[in-house]
């Protein structure tokens, strides 16, 4: 466990080394330098390159444990996807305390499950639909467990949703590993709140709106209290909330935790996911919603910090 929590904390060395390893072959095929030649010289880049990645994909695991019960991070009618309650890792991925981690988005249709609320997707255009056309683009974040603000960042801007096909396969061939290569786990994360939590549990919200941030490192925050608003920033396909738990404030070095949320009412399943909706796997998280699920989260007052 140690071992691979030092491996995953160098994540930005092997990033470099990837780099280095694809610099070094472009320079090659356009001739700014002449290599040694023979087939030694080609295997060796080739092996440098994959034992950059190897050693960024390392992340650390946590012992087995009982999901955390926190309060939802939203409030009122969402849909969830890429939830571990369907599978675990719910991402497809155990880096950056991802291993639990779950999106919400707004519902694809409105509460009489037929009048569409929100563009299609993928949808056959030039350009992807603007953020504002989603209606959870700006709803507020809220802290699901009393705590301290570690790391705040609000900076980045909100991009177009990637709901054409043209821009959904640059994303999933290309675009989002060169993303991830260049810009590490920031370009990934986009604009994010970390809170430190006194059972020294952190709670990572990502993909925030630009300039939506209203807390500050080291203030303290209330269970339910607005810290942010959803956006669209980061590797995001769409306007949506991606929220975690982790066992250390650095992404790179934490280890994902379960959570389920008091006050969370499942609806029913999501119109756009009942054609292709399976099962949840063996690995699926008991007590958190399955992909596409419609949930309501309880109406609650947020509290003042004074109440803490």
């Amino acid at each position: 466990m140690a071992v691979l929590r030092i491996v995953a904390r160098l994540r930005a060395l092997w990033r470099v080394m990837m780099c280095l390893g694809v610099l070094v072959i472009a320079a090659d095929l356009t001739g700014i330098i002449t290599p040694p030649s023979g087939l030694w010289w080609v295997l060796g880049v080739i092996a440098w390159i994959l034992l950059a990645y190897l050693l960024y994909r390392v992340a650390p695991a946590t012992e087995s444990q009982e999901p955390l019960i926190v309060d939802a991070p939203v409030r009122g009618r969402w849909m969830v996807h890429n939830s571990p309650g369907q599978k675990v890792p719910s991402h497809g991925t155990t880096t950056r305390g991802q291993r639990y981690a779950v999106d919400l988005s707004h519902p694809t249709v409105g509460p009489d499950m037929v009048t569409p609320q929100n563009p299609v997707s993928p949808r056959r255009a030039l350009r992807g639909s603007r953020p504002e056309d989603f209606t959870c683009f700006g709803e507020p974040v809220h802290a699901v467990a009393q705590g301290v603000v570690v790391q705040t960042s609000d900076g980045q801007r909100d991009q177009r949703a990637r709901n054409t096909w043209q821009a959904m396969l640059w994303m999933i061939l290309l675009g989002g590993f060169l993303r991830e290569l260049v810009g590490g786990y920031r370009a990934v994360i986009g604009n994010r709140i970390v809170i430190s939590h006194h059972d020294g549990t952190f709670a990572a919200y990502a993909h925030l709106k630009r300039g939506s941030s209203r807390v500050q490192v080291g203030e303290e925050v209330v269970a339910g209290q607005v810290i942010a608003a959803v956006g669209n920033t980061g590797n995001s396909t769409e306007p949506h909330l991606h929220v975690h738990l982790m066992d250390r404030a650095s992404f790179d070095a934490a280890a994902g935790l379960p959570m389920t949320w008091q006050g969370c009412q499942v609806e029913g399943l999501d119109p756009s996911w009942r054609k292709h909706a399976q099962e949840p796997g063996s690995t699926a998280l008991d007590g958190m919603p399955r992909d596409g699920a419609i949930v309501r989260m309880a109406e609650e007052r947020a509290a003042s910090p004074s109440e803490g």
